[in-house]
């Protein structure tokens, strides 16, 4: 009798895989609720918004105008400032926040009195509301008696206009948002300072390894997945700043801090602009999208 093993391979593929999913229907009924949000709240708003770049859509109409919003973005001044503060927000806030969220959890992570109260303090920020952070300092940059002013004339110096100079609008965001955030890199790092084998550093000592040596040889190396997931979802979280830009300067002064998702918010909800901003949004998903990308193909490639 002959016998054809490929094709018995594949009928034998074909039946486990059957028997497999006959078995894990408990598992696709599990997970189905996920998917149907992702499906409802997620792909279908993103092909929608889509559509919608290419309209004129104002809450009435939503005639069809091709690239039309797309060719007035290039040249639109306020996108291009946006863009720009966009960029510089990001890469401050994220710089600070890895870089201070790293260096208190390393002196966090060793016996100090008042341990569990220095971490709580510093993690305290990022649970709370972004809102009522941003009131707090918005009360601490005020201009005539402001906590942070009333600190400069101890010294001598002379007010400053935090929010209302255009020099010192920025800055003072990016504090504040560093303020706030660094709590939680300082927690993600101290997970993974106390995941780190002890008998690396207790083997690079014996080998006669300083701080220096073993920080750079053992726990920056080791602490490289950490790093990546909080460059990443830091990344996306800056790239879609907005309560803070929109209480504390509301964009300004003169355009100094309007981003992205503020520009968003004030051509649909202030000027009615529907299709212009869903071309605005489209723009700020791809450069997301495309530096995730990046990074997920370059950045992690010694992670692996």
């Amino acid at each position: 009798m002959t016998e054809y093993p490929a094709e018995t391979k594949l009928m034998k593929g074909r039946r486990n895989k059957a028997v497999s999913l006959a078995e894990n229907k408990i598992g696709y009924v599990l997970i189905a609720p996920f998917y149907m949000f992702l499906l409802v709240f997620v792909l279908i708003p993103i092909v929608v918004n889509l559509y919608l770049s290419f309209t004129n859509y104002d809450l009435n109409n939503a005639d069809w105008v091709g690239w039309k919003n797309y060719r007035v973005l290039i040249s639109d001044g306020f996108f291009h400032a946006a863009l720009k503060n966009t960029f510089v927000y990001t890469f401050f806030t994220l710089l600070f926040t890895m870089g201070l969220g790293l260096m208190l959890a390393l002196v966090l992570n060793r016996k100090l009195i008042g341990l569990l109260l220095l971490r709580m303090s510093f993690f305290m920020p990022h649970i709370t509301s972004m809102v009522a952070v941003s009131m707090i300092w918005l009360w601490i940059y005020e201009p005539s008696h402001g906590l942070a002013n009333s600190f400069l004339n101890l010294f001598g110096l002379k007010n400053i206009q935090w929010l209302f100079d255009k020099s010192w609008a920025m800055p003072s965001v990016i504090f504040m948002s560093v303020w706030k955030f660094v709590g939680y890199n300082m927690v993600i790092y101290l997970a993974g300072l106390q995941s780190i084998p002890k008998d690396l550093f207790e083997a690079a000592s014996v080998d006669g390894a300083g701080p220096v040596r073993r920080f750079f040889g053992i726990t920056l190396p080791m602490l490289a997945p950490v790093t990546f997931f909080l460059f990443i979802t830091g990344l996306i979280n800056n790239f879609n700043v907005f309560e803070q830009i929109q209480i504390l300067t509301n964009g300004g002064p003169v355009n100094s801090t309007t981003t992205l998702v503020h520009q968003i918010y004030n051509r649909a909800f202030n000027d009615f602009q529907m299709g212009y901003a869903a071309s605005l949004s489209m723009v700020l998903l791809a450069i997301i999208t495309l530096i995730t990308i990046a990074n997920f193909k370059y950045g992690n490639q010694n992670h692996e």
